[in-house]
């Protein structure tokens, strides 16, 4: 059996990959392989299929003998955040983040609030490899309890992270994209005083991620340039990355918020070594920019899994993703795009200056092109000889590098496709290079598979 762990979790389509047996099979061998005996915390976005599997996982938990506390719809960042105040055994997040709402995954923490490690991952795969309890889904969906008191123990934590600053005469814009952000975002922003507006606000699984969230930002732009906002942000299904725009319409993505922040950080000497973990999407632009007022910037693979374990290793103190994915101190290297978005209001409250003033004294971004190629067969399921054929191919593809150009090719982790990143300061030369290299890729994967 392949392994059923992505680079985030287990993920895949509802009834697909992810199936009420197989939840049920996690639930019972995470519950069979914790020696602690405090009980295991779920949660899940608001995700039509999150209801069932629920149930499946906690019934599998339940036939192992241990128990559990239901968080209900809430952040994934709530789940680590609580493990460590309560002193859990481990803990469950039912998502499948910034996927589409046919799709879910099952997040599993450790003890420590931390994404439990391949050997653990192995640990689970083993047991579910060898149950043979195939479950139906039940007929009848039973109603679980939901602990309201821990979720509100969340949201003051992320109000004490702001040190009693307050955002009081900034207007803010979110975009909670139907998704785990509309259980607190709004409640927490207008408790710090700010002047707030919510879109896509409506715990709707049938649309979260749709066409709005971090990786659609058109309706946030649209509705900054409708209105006087100084600021906007618009988080992904799970609420653990988030995306900003300033009142002009421009993005301020991962990289960005890393090099604003991190020189903040910087100049209040608390930033280890002037050090920042990033992935290889990262922009060559921000890493020049970052490097010339005497930083440095390490790349690690893509996953904040690999990021987290990076930060831990070299010592810093902050890193993420491109993407959004913020991993930062202040609350133990939880992702956590509200934290996120709070911290850089604050940051924009305390300095007097705008986001769009700030935006501007930023990197300027090498032009990047992010192209998908759809593979008809999973990587992962490729017989070895194969699989080292197609990684030589991308590796030959990949040594087009200069001092002002890179390509960077992986297999998504996520979903069947290969993701091919070139970017460079010519903007034709990107568009021409990643043309040429998809159409090449392409024909060779398919001379590889055939």
């Amino acid at each position: 059996m392949q392994s059923i762990f992505g680079t985030d979790g287990i993920r895949g389509r509802f009834n697909k990959e992810i199936t009420y047996s197989l939840a049920y099979k996690v639930g019972y061998a995470l519950g069979s392989s914790l020696e602690n005996k405090s009980p295991i915390i779920i949660g899940r976005d608001t995700r039509i299929s999150g209801d069932i599997l629920l149930q499946a996982v906690t019934q599998g938990i339940n036939e192992s003998g241990k128990k559990f506390i239901n968080l209900g719809i809430c952040p994934t960042p709530a789940i680590p955040f609580l493990i460590n105040q309560e002193n859990l055994s481990s803990g469950i997040m039912i998502s499948a983040s910034h996927n589409p709402p046919e799709y879910n995954g099952i997040k599993i923490f450790d003890h420590n609030g931390q994404k439990i490690t391949k050997y653990f991952e192995n640990k689970i795969q083993k047991l579910i490899e060898e149950s043979n309890h195939n479950i139906l889904v039940p007929r009848k969906v039973i109603p679980l309890n939901t602990n309201k008191d821990l979720f509100g123990n969340y949201i003051q934590s992320l109000i004490q992270t702001m040190g009693g600053e307050n955002l009081s005469g900034l207007k803010i814009i979110l975009d909670t994209c139907y998704g785990s952000a509309t259980t607190c975002a709004k409640k927490i922003f207008q408790s710090l005083g700010a002047d707030v507006r919510v879109i896509n606000n409506s715990k709707n699984g049938l649309k979260i991620n749709m066409n709005c969230g971090s990786t659609n930002l058109e309706p946030l732009k649209k509705a900054l340039r409708e209105s006087s906002a100084d600021m906007g942000f618009s988080f992904d299904g799970d609420a653990d990355r988030v995306i900003g725009i300033d009142s002009k319409g421009n993005v301020l993505d991962g990289d960005h918020i890393l090099f604003l922040w991190g020189r903040e950080l910087m100049e209040q000497k608390i930033l280890r070594n002037n050090l920042l973990i990033s992935t290889q999407m990262a922009n060559l632009g921000f890493e020049k920019a970052w490097e010339k007022i005497g930083g440095i910037l390490y790349r690690t693979d893509v996953g904040d899994k690999h990021v987290h374990n990076t930060i831990k290793e070299k010592g810093a103190v902050l890193g993420g993703e491109q993407s959004g994915h913020i991993l930062s101190e202040i609350n133990n290297f939880s992702g956590d795009g509200i934290l996120t978005a709070l911290q850089i209001s604050k940051f924009c409250k305390k300095k007097n200056i705008h986001l769009n003033e700030w935006l501007k004294s930023s990197f300027e971004p090498f032009s990047q092109k992010l192209t998908n190629i759809k593979l008809d067969f999973n990587i992962n399921q490729l017989n070895p000889k194969t699989k080292i054929l197609i990684d030589q191919t991308i590796e030959n593809f990949q040594a087009i590098y200069s001092d002002n150009c890179r390509v960077y090719i992986r297999p998504s982790g996520t979903e069947p496709v290969m993701r091919v990143l070139v970017e460079a300061k010519n903007h034709k030369k990107v568009y021409s290079l990643s043309s040429e290299i998809t159409n090449k890729l392409f024909l060779e994967i398919n001379k590889i598979i055939n």
